[in-house]
């Protein structure tokens, strides 16, 4: 009764560990979004907010930007919100720690259709130049480009408010021709425009002003718009730059609440393309830290690397040969003992068959000379089985001793005769 009520009792333990465990898996997490400056990424986390009420566990809520915080980051660094959309041109800080990478935005620079123009410098010093707030994404990517151009500040009419026609806009946003034809029109640009294109396709890669400002912007990436991606606006394939808009959180937000939230955005992917197919129908749950502006966040690691084997698995195949090798040598070994075994065993019973013979062939003989040979020759049927066991071909196990004793006991019988 004892043993059975101990048996029972540890199969209660286990269904406890597994009940919690279980319970654990299970745990939803609500996550705070801090409200973002723009329009369209506002867009992005009221649907990521819609898409996670209706078909997940956990859920994500929008927080305003609280007062003194100058921009997202600023929440998070004070712990006031968890997760946040930013771009990847943003500067270094250690508290902020990037999720994942969710979409591309485009650089998209128009220019008037009756603009004349032999080269980027032109058109960029004669005229106005609309390019956003002074501290706006879209603004840094126009100076980097007019840097790349061998340009500074000073060369270019950059203008705060669109001024109507403008000869230049540039706007930052996701390849979504919905989205910039409705912010053309905001402008009262409509119909006005054509998107300049920084180079051709083979400019990538060849040493061109483009890749000097890809060179000295590492996060930025070539993007490539493909001929009537806005209809007559992009008469050509157009060759522009791109940042990836991040997903960030707080280092503070657990880890497995993190993994969680990459997990379900990924299997929420679906359901996020179905009103931005561009933007999500190619999200990466796997990219390099390294092209990330902040360090990664020990969830998003171990999703990244969830399918790296581990150092026993990594190492299981070696494991295996040598384990393999160490059996094929045992086994070796013992069948060489073996075999060393049997052919002592070997040697002894021929030393019995030949004390035998010697007894056989003096109790043939009535003849006292006969019996004292056959004496002589089991005295050096010894002698030799003695030196056989100095020199270790013979083991002194109980044939051994068997031999001794019937030698001499032969030796005896004749003697007696």
């Amino acid at each position: 009764m004892v043993r059975f009520a101990r048996i029972a009792t540890i199969l209660t333990a286990c269904v406890a560990l597994l009940v919690g465990i279980a319970g654990c898996e299970q745990t939803p997490h609500n996550f705070r979004l801090v409200m973002p400056s723009l329009a369209f990424d506002q867009e992005v986390a009221a649907e990521l907010v819609d898409v996670f009420e209706q078909n997940s566990r956990h859920s994500i809520s929008i927080v305003p930007l609280p007062d003194g915080a100058e921009s997202p980051l600023d929440a998070l660094e004070s712990g006031q919100a968890d997760l946040a959309l930013v771009s990847n041109s943003q500067a270094y800080r250690p508290r902020v720690t990037t999720v994942m990478p969710l979409y591309p935005t485009v650089l998209h620079v128009f220019y008037r259709r009756d603009r004349e123009f032999d080269d980027l410098r032109d058109l960029f010093v004669d005229g106005s130049v609309y390019a956003g707030p002074t501290e706006s994404a879209s603004r840094r990517l126009t100076m980097t480009v007019v840097e790349s151009l061998g340009l500074s500040a000073a060369d270019v009419d950059l203008v705060e408010e669109p001024v109507t026609p403008s000869d230049v806009i540039v706007l930052y946003l996701p390849a979504s021709p919905g989205r910039v034809a409705e912010r053309l029109e905001e402008l009262g640009a409509a119909g006005q425009y054509r998107l300049l294109s920084l180079g051709t396709m083979e400019d990538i890669g060849s040493g061109s002003s483009l890749d000097r400002a890809l060179l000295l912007n590492p996060r930025m990436t070539p993007y490539v718009l493909p001929l009537g991606t806005y209809g007559d606006v992009t008469p050509e394939a157009i060759v522009t730059l791109a940042v990836d808009k991040m997903l960030v959180a707080d280092s503070q937000v657990p880890e497995a609440a993190v993994y969680d939230l990459i997990s379900e955005i990924r299997r929420l992917q679906p359901a996020l393309a179905s009103d931005h197919p561009l933007l999500f129908k190619n999200l990466r749950d796997e990219f390099d830290p390294a092209d990330s502006v902040f360090v990664l966040h020990p969830g998003a690691h171990a999703f990244v690397n969830r399918d790296t084997p581990d150092v026993y698995e990594r190492y299981s195949g070696v494991a295996e040969v040598l384990i393999t090798l160490l059996i094929g040598l045992v086994s070796g070994t013992f069948a060489l003992v073996q075999i060393y075994n049997r052919r002592r065993k070997n040697r002894i019973d021929a030393f019995y068959t030949d004390i035998m013979a010697i007894r056989d062939t003096a109790l043939k003989s009535n003849a006292a000379d006969v019996r004292q040979a056959q004496v002589r020759k089991a005295r050096e049927l010894q002698k030799k089985a003695f030196e056989m066991l100095v020199d270790e071909k013979l083991a002194a196990d109980e044939s051994f001793r068997i031999f001794l004793a019937l030698s001499n006991d032969i030796v005896d019988e004749l003697q007696e005769k």
